[in-house]
């Protein structure tokens, strides 16, 4: 697609001979309005390249690299290889409604992206041309081909640069430029970014005539940094430039410097002077890359010189494999491991669910605490610099207080006035005036003016719990009496008001916070033994201690918090108001519910999620300026509603499991959480990242970097008592050199010595002190700002090129993951060796001890796909090193597949599926099936007796293995054609299969078909079977179809919450982590099924496309609810919602709470 840059036309070009031009204009309302498209097609011509050109406001002009193929069809035509690529001119006439070629022109054969240079009054026009090792500047003004031969002269009359190449680069291998941009600056002035498949970035320089502004005279290439392979680069008027990485994270640079005087710097003139003064007469064969190589500048690439990172942005793309499961060894819910990126800025990531957590203290405390509380300082000089910090905390134990004084440290008070001999229930700071107040089990103390004053509990009864604000006090004794205390603001004296029998035991309270502006806080919520959780009016009169409204639960309250929110419009779920009461129960669930803040009444649509095994304690915190819940179960978790979207959002904090927590603040921590976990206190930071209220769940990410693209990973149990696993992860990339030869050629891939910044001119030695001396916190200091230099001068700088093809660079790496994921051991493959595929095996034989089976090959190549020899390694881990035990050659095919299989090794080599026993030299063959797949074993699982093969190109093959008779036969196969790139079993029949297409499918065995694959004891079936094909075989059954979109690189089977529902997790090439939830009621079936059917038509779709249609783009989707589709409805506008929420017969409140169930059941 390219635009014209007055916003006149668009031209979309397809890959092979259409173009459309549609011409814009704007309504008497000013709205863009698109006229019907233009048709500017060209036969048997393919595209690669399409550019609007800087016309002014003459006619728009497009430029396109094309190239018509011969017609083979009749069987004439120029060969293949003598077919010209042509840069050519589409002329769009605004008057006559028409579009016409204009001019073309033969140019480089390898010419793959194009540039628009400014034209106008802005510049000269035309367009610059990215091919390999070359970059050109053409225009239509230039000299043509037939003015070229009215001379007898040799004249150079085309302007093309060679670029700079890299030292140890072969001179027989090209260097594409993938990417040109063009950045105008003030007065006219311009220049060009180009990147090369390398990553190696250069400016480039027009040159243009003093004398004609319109003519140009010179390219100038020098070298700027070495960045990503980018899909777009784009430069920003402050002088940032934004790379749009192909793989790997997103970054943001700024410029240090755009004049480089001192890089290496190659220019059109060389190659001027080069081809007058060779024996070449066309132009065009003389810009080779043999004549690149010696006419370009040599460098060596390094850090970043001249630009500076400053912000990355995350991208998991390309994602290779997926594993899920708690292997820290210390948290309670599972983590996912995927393997991302190409080359060096590969990349094992950690994901886990929630919020990161920063653990800024950690003390240990004299015993286990049963509460803990912070008491803000109110002093009249707290007041008067407006800080609004803590002054104590408070850690109640089973007999006992702990008093702590915030300041510059935590210490422990004895002068506070507050009781150290009884825990503490709850306390608060009363007042302005500096007052005090604590409740305990036989009372309420209250200090103000240095002067404690007691309120005891009558007879013998005892406080049961408490709940305080700055004005409020209300206590629950035992037997269900509630006692509500209010400070006088005349005498400063907290009075008793009013007591009310509840009718059951008080199991806990909350009294809120006084809204901004009020002096009360008119409701309170009282959580009863009974199972139910009232509200209480705190309004002064009659209806005092009032039960204002009531809601039954499932499963007794153990905690109740009510917050003051903001209403917001989009937040239908919550509403009545902007009160929401959050309830923690014994079972381990939260609930949610909204609550007027007129009438006090509950709503009647709570959202309810699971938390964990725990009962749940929440606690009101302070998050991005905003009020926040901190609940505590297993887990730790946060729950705040979203300013922006009226959403409210919860996920778990990635930490260890907490008992108790609150709110913290202080000079130096403005919005901390106190908390303690056994016998520790704590004092964390949340990092709200990723809980912003949109679509994506908030996950916190830990990065181990690798060495080479990431094939496959397993987990390898070890036996040892330091650790009980480690993931063993291999790693190999094409056209690649070894670790161990990069480093005798004297490569650095981390630019380290020459990535120092770049200045702009001298410096001058200064003295500035006749001190000699260098104090060592001035080293430190120095140190550190070095090691944060380097972090943003990293840039990931790929190996030489090989200059022969069948190179591969390869290791496997050992990591443990309950150590924050340390590689143990990386070990390189041999010369050209790369590893594959991997799992981990236990043969009988020899004792199920666990081993690594490794598939290797030597000197692959994809055109044409050979290689000269495949092994099966098998590894040993003792201890942190791998130890080889042998290695098998294999002769039918790469091994791409390899799987444990009744106590010995199953592995997949080409189209034949063998089965290995353990040797002392070599692994054994038992048993083997030729054919069993029809082009190559892409894919294998085993189950019982069964092995599920997955082919490249030929779908699922469902193998049974005959131990009586020692023979592996073809028990169903999938008759559609599916590209299978990964598989995942469900159950002993079922098996979901992704594919190359884009497809998630879910296959199952007929019923019937494993009756054909019995113990064949007479021999015949096996002479039958030679001679029949697959068409006598059942057929597998398609259960579910669905169109992701792209490329399914992996699957798996994993419930990511502790008792939440188990979903198949897949992943995609572009980073995409999905999951299918399976649905447990046919409820849950109509309502889904009818919201999508709803959503197709009124949903906004700002491409047109279908939903139904795109989602069953290779098969008709089947048995699968689009949820992206569904999850649409959040982000519709209120009306629309109404609408679609009537056709399925619900409200909107309980059509978003059902959809966030559905979420929540997941995470």
């Amino acid at each position: 697609m390219a635009s014209d840059p007055k916003g006149r036309a668009v031209m979309c070009a397809a890959v092979e001979k259409r173009k459309l031009v549609y011409v814009l204009n704007r309504d008497a309302s000013n709205a863009v309005t698109i006229a019907s498209p233009l048709e500017a097609h060209r036969s048997r011509t393919i595209t690669f390249a399409a550019v609007g050109l800087d016309n002014g406001f003459d006619n728009p002009i497009f430029a396109t690299l094309e190239l018509q193929y011969p017609d083979y069809e009749e069987g004439i035509g120029e060969s293949a290889d003598d077919v010209e690529k042509q840069l050519a001119y589409y002329e769009l006439d605004l008057g006559l409604n028409h579009v016409s070629r204009r001019w073309a022109t033969a140019t480089h054969r390898t010419a793959s992206c194009l540039a628009a240079v400014p034209g106008g009054l802005d510049g000269p026009g035309g367009v610059l041309i990215g091919s390999e090792d070359w970059i050109e500047y053409m225009h239509e003004t230039m000299q043509s081909d037939g003015d070229a031969m009215d001379t007898d002269a040799k004249t150079s009359r085309r302007i093309a640069c060679a670029i700079p190449r890299r030292t140890l680069h072969p001179d027989s291998k090209g260097v594409l430029i993938t990417h040109i941009t063009v950045h105008r600056q003030k007065k006219s002035k311009f220049f060009a970014l180009a990147q090369t498949e390398l990553g190696d970035v250069y400016k480039v320089t027009v040159q243009v005539d003093p004398e004609d502004k319109t003519k140009i005279v010179g390219l100038q290439a020098c070298v700027l940094d070495v960045l990503p392979v980018a899909n777009s680069l784009n430069v920003s008027k402050l002088g940032m430039l934004f790379v749009a990485a192909e793989f790997g994270d997103h970054s943001l640079y700024q410029f240090e410097r755009i004049d480089l005087p001192d890089a290496p710097t190659s220019t059109s003139a060389q190659s001027k002077q080069g081809f007058l003064a060779s024996n070449v007469g066309d132009e065009v064969k003389y810009f080779t890359t043999e004549t690149a190589a010696k006419l370009a500048v040599k460098f060596t690439p390094t850090n970043l010189k001249n630009l500076r990172k400053i912000y990355t942005m995350d991208s998991a793309a390309p994602t290779t494999g997926v594993m899920v499961g708690e292997l820290a060894g210390n948290e309670v819910s599972p983590q996912i491991y995927t393997l991302n990126g190409r080359g060096p800025t590969s990349a094992l990531r950690i994901m886990r669910h929630g919020a990161a957590v920063t653990e800024l203290a950690v003390s240990d405390l004299p015993g286990i605490p049963g509460g803990i509380f912070t008491i803000a300082d109110n002093s009249r000089d707290a007041a008067e610099s407006d800080a609004v910090n803590d002054k104590y905390i408070v850690v109640s134990f089973a007999d006992a207080s702990l008093i702590l004084s915030i300041g510059d440290t935590v210490e422990e008070v004895t002068n506070s006035g507050l009781i150290t001999n009884a825990p503490t229930l709850a306390c608060t700071a009363l007042g302005s005036d500096g007052g005090l107040c604590q409740v305990h089990p036989l009372g309420v103390r209250h200090i103000s003016r240095g002067v404690a004053k007691q309120w005891n509990c009558p007879g013998l009864k005892r406080i049961e719990c408490a709940s305080a604000n700055d004005n409020q006090v209300l206590i629950a004794l035992g037997g269900g009496e509630v006692t509500y205390f209010e400070l006088d603001p005349v005498s400063g004296n907290l009075m008793e008001i009013a007591t009310r029998d509840m009718g059951a035991d008080v199991c806990c309270l909350d009294i809120g916070v006084i809204p901004q502006g009020k002096s009360r806080n008119l409701f309170a919520a009282v959580g009863c033994r009974d199972q139910t959780v009232r509200i209480v009016s705190l309004e002064p009169g009659n209806n005092l201690l009032t039960q204002k409204s009531s809601t039954a639960l499932r499963s007794r309250p153990h905690s109740v918090a009510l917050q003051n929110t903001l209403a917001t419009a989009q937040d239908t779920s919550s509403v009545p108001g902007d009160i929401v009461l959050t309830i923690g129960l014994d079972d381990g669930s939260a609930l949610r519910a909204g609550v007027d803040p007129v009438t006090g009444s509950i709503g009647t649509s709570p959202t309810r999620r699971f938390l964990g095994a725990r009962p749940v304690s929440v606690s009101r915190v302070t998050l991005e300026s905003g009020t926040a819940s901190l609940l505590l179960s297993s887990r730790p978790w946060i729950s705040r509603l979203d300013s922006t979207s009226g959403k409210h959002v919860m996920a778990p904090l990635s930490y260890t499991p907490l008992d108790h927590g609150c709110s913290f603040s202080s000079d130096v921590i403005k919005e901390g959480i106190v908390a303690t976990a056994g016998k520790t206190l704590r004092i964390l930071s949340v990092d709200a990242a990723g809980m912003e209220g949109g679509e994506d769940e908030a996950f916190n990410i830990n990065k181990v970097p690798l060495r080479y693209t990431p094939r496959q990973m397993t987990l390898l149990s070890t036996g040892g008592e330091q650790r009980k696993v480690v993931l063993a992860i291999v790693e190999s990339d094409y056209n690649e050199y070894g670790h161990d030869e990069k480093k005798a050629m004297g490569f650095d891939a981390a630019g380290d010595g020459k990535g120092k910044k770049a200045k702009g001119g001298d410096g001058m030695d200064m003295d500035d002190s006749d001190d000699e001396d260098k104090p060592e916190e001035k080293a430190e200091e120095d140190d550190e700002e070095d090691d944060a230099e380097k972090i943003v001068r990293a840039t990931p700088i790929r190996g030489p090129f090989p200059p022969d093809a069948g190179h591969w660079g390869s290791c496997i790496r050992l990591v443990d993951p309950a150590n924050g994921c340390t590689t143990l051991e990386c070990l390189e493959m041999g010369r050209n060796e790369a590893a594959l595929c991997c799992t981990s095996v236990r043969f009988a034989s020899r004792g199920g001890e666990p081993l690594l089976a490794i598939g290797t090959v030597t000197a692959l190549t994809m055109h044409p796909l050979k290689h000269t020899a495949s092994h099966i390694a098998l590894y040993r881990v003792n201890g942190d090193r791998l130890q080889l035990l042998h290695k098998t050659i294999v002769e039918d095919g790469p091994v791409l597949a390899l799987a444990q299989f009744q106590g010995r090794l199953l592995v997949g080599m080409g189209t034949t599926l063998r089965l290995y026993e353990m040797g002392k030299r070599q692994l054994l063959r038992k048993c083997e099936l030729r054919g069993a797949s029809p082009t190559m074993i892409k894919t294998l699982q085993t189950a019982g007796d069964r092995a599920f093969v997955g082919d490249m190109m030929q779908s699922i093959q469902i193998v049974r293995y005959d131990a009586s008779s020692n023979r592996l036969r073809v028990l169903a196969h999938d008759p559609s054609p599916r590209p299978v790139t990964c598989q995942e079993l469900l159950d002993w029949n079922t098996i979901a299969v992704g594919d190359k297409f884009g497809n998630l499918s879910v296959l199952r065995l007929p019923r019937g078909a494993d009756a054909s694959g019995g113990v064949d004891t007479t021999g015949q079936r096996a002479l039958w079977d030679t001679s029949r094909g697959e068409d006598h075989l059942p057929k597998m059954e398609v259960l579910c179809n669905y169109h992701i979109g792209e490329v399914v690189t992996s699957l798996t089977r994993a419930s990511l919450v502790a008792g939440g529902t188990e979903v198949v997790l897949y992943t995609t090439i572009t980073g995409r982590l999905g999951a299918l939830v399976p649905f447990t009621s046919r409820d849950d079936v109509e309502f889904y099924t009818q919201l999508e059917r709803s959503l197709r038509t009124d949903a906004l779709r700002p491409t047109g496309r279908d939903p139904q249609s795109y989602r069953s783009y290779y098969a008709p989707v089947k048995h699968v609810v689009d949820g992206d589709l569904c999850s649409v409805f959040n982000s519709m506008a209120y009306e629309e919602q109404s609408k679609v929420a009537g056709k399925v017969d619900r409200t909107v409140g309980e059509v978003m709470k059902k959809l966030e169930d559905t979420r929540n059941s997941l995470l």
